[in-house]
């Protein structure tokens, strides 16, 4: 993906964001400048992830498989294997109309997903397998604590309000019907690097031309940019 996109697709993420009543941290609008004159004083942001991210799965094509994502606060491995600390993470997800986040899973992570406002928040759902396939086998979530079971491959429609909780090893791909959606993700410490696994031989960070500078940093510039970005 080119660099100019990325920064035109954040600020109409920031703008959608604010339209929707949900504030964002001071940090969501830090400028690189900002964030290399932190130094180490930055460490705890970008060794937890938190901040801008966004992929297009390695596809190229955002605007049908992608997402846009802001990651507010999340804990560590060792706080999520202790049971003290941080043991949870909170992230925003801009769903494009018809957008689709690929099938994917988690060893680890229970999350839920909340249509905080928008369209209608369409999920297919699936078991996994042993060796991380799709299981034929009805699927058993809760939505809003009660207690749902579809079939495999099972559409699920949240509606602005709504929510689903996701545990381990239950597959899962969604896009936005209607109207783009605001969705929230309240879970168990977030590992993006090790407790992904996508149905499809896909890539989680996209490759960036840089055809003009950066207006805000993703997640995985922080590593890339240096000593300023400890991570």
């Amino acid at each position: 993906m080119k660099r100019s996109e990325i920064n035109r697709l954040i600020r109409e993420g920031e703008a959608f964001v604010r339209a929707h009543g949900f504030l964002l941290p001071p940090f969501a609008f830090w400028t690189p400048q900002q964030w290399a004159s932190l130094g180490l004083a930055g460490r705890e942001l970008t060794a937890h992830g938190l901040g801008w991210d966004l992929t297009d799965f390695g596809l190229g094509d955002y605007e049908h498989f992608g997402l846009l994502l802001f990651t507010l606060r999340n804990g560590s491995l060792d706080e999520a294997r202790s049971g003290v600390g941080r043991t949870y993470a909170e992230k925003v997800l801009l769903v494009g109309k018809d957008q689709v986040t690929k099938f994917h899973f988690h060893h680890r992570k229970t999350e839920d997903i909340i249509n905080r406002g928008g369209g209608t928040l369409e999920l297919m759902l699936h078991n996994a397998t042993l060796d991380d396939r799709l299981a034929d086998t009805p699927v058993t979530v809760q939505v809003d604590a009660l207690e749902r079971t579809l079939p495999p491959g099972g559409l699920l429609r949240l509606a602005p309000g709504e929510s689903v909780t996701l545990r381990p090893g239950q597959y899962h791909q969604f896009t936005a019907r209607g109207a783009p959606v605001l969705a929230g993700e309240v879970s168990s410490v977030n590992d993006d690097h090790s407790d992904n696994v996508f149905l499809e031989p896909l890539g989680r960070f996209p490759r960036i031309e840089e055809d003009e500078a950066p207006e805000r940093l993703l997640v995985g510039d922080y590593a890339r940019l240096g000593a300023a970005w400890p991570g």
